[in-house]
């Protein structure tokens, strides 16, 4: 076989891989995203974790059940103080995938063990299959959904609100409803789509939210081949700085639309926040 045979076969034995990996391997991982986030106004000598799942999209291939209870495991590995869901139970026709039931996720969430509650916000995936379901499904089994709504919870001796948005493609969203009553304590503000982030006020301590996947497929010197954002790139996964405003976006668990994933590996993100006193006001 001459060199360009060998050629030939190192290019198949190299598209192969890569098929591989981002259609087999890689969407059926799941990783540990551990976290340390210093806020400003955060209560002093006071740890909290919060542990962020979203777009879990159960049913879309090498995510079924079975991934959704490693999900669940490891969530409650984390020991979390809360737990929030940022949206995107269900699937809407991804290649390949299987649609289960949002009652059958909501069954295996019931078993997520946090010590001052779990929270959910819809996503667009679950408005288009029914959000009234989705909700129904998630509040039988104790998980309260937060739809421009909030509520305060006493964390370790400290008073959290937590405020959640509706989507912003597929919802009404108000921040202003969703902060309503608001008082001075600390606020943990999610959403499942992060393109609401300019409008949340720097009253807000951090804003956390999913949707976008990570760009689901990262190209070496190319990066991600496709947000769904209309800012791109700018809120694709992780923490975001802006005018002193605090992001966190997760790059989920599930897929959507093709089975893919390369470069951006399914993760549960477990934030251990405390207070940054070289934030504060001078």
């Amino acid at each position: 076989m001459g060199w360009t045979g060998w050629l030939l076969v190192a290019l198949l034995a190299t598209g192969a891989g890569l098929f591989a990996w981002g259609f087999w391997w890689e969407p059926g991982r799941l990783v540990l995203n551990e976290v340390d986030l210093e806020l400003p106004g955060w209560p002093e000598d006071e740890e909290t974790r919060v542990t962020l799942i979203a777009d879990l999209h159960v049913g879309s291939p090498r995510n079924g059940i079975d991934k959704l209870r490693r999900v669940v495991r490891r969530v409650n590995e984390t020991l979390p103080d809360l737990v929030l869901i940022a949206g995107d139970l269900t699937i809407d026709n991804v290649l390949g995938g299987r649609f289960v039931p949002p009652e059958d996720i909501a069954t295996e969430l019931e078993r997520i063990n946090a010590k001052y509650g779990v929270f959910a916000v819809i996503g667009n995936h679950d408005r288009w299959l029914s959000a009234e379901r989705v909700t129904s499904a998630l509040e039988g089994v104790g998980i309260d959904v937060l739809e421009n709504a909030n509520q305060r919870v006493r964390v370790r001796g400290h008073d959290v609100w937590i405020a959640g948005v509706a989507d912003y493609w597929t919802g009404h969203p108000s921040v202003d409803d969703a902060l309503r009553g608001v008082g001075d304590d600390p606020v943990l503000l999610f959403t499942h789509n992060p393109d609401l982030f300019p409008e949340v006020p720097p009253e807000v301590s951090l804003t956390l939210a999913g949707h976008t996947h990570g760009g689901q497929v990262l190209v070496p010197f190319v990066g991600a081949i496709n947000t769904p954002s209309r800012f791109g790139d700018r809120y694709a996964e992780g923490h975001i700085v802006e005018d002193g405003r605090h992001l966190f976006v997760t790059s989920g668990v599930g897929t959507s639309r093709i089975g893919v994933r390369f470069r951006v590996p399914p993760e549960v993100a477990a934030l251990r926040i405390t207070r940054c006193l070289d934030c504060e006001p001078s």
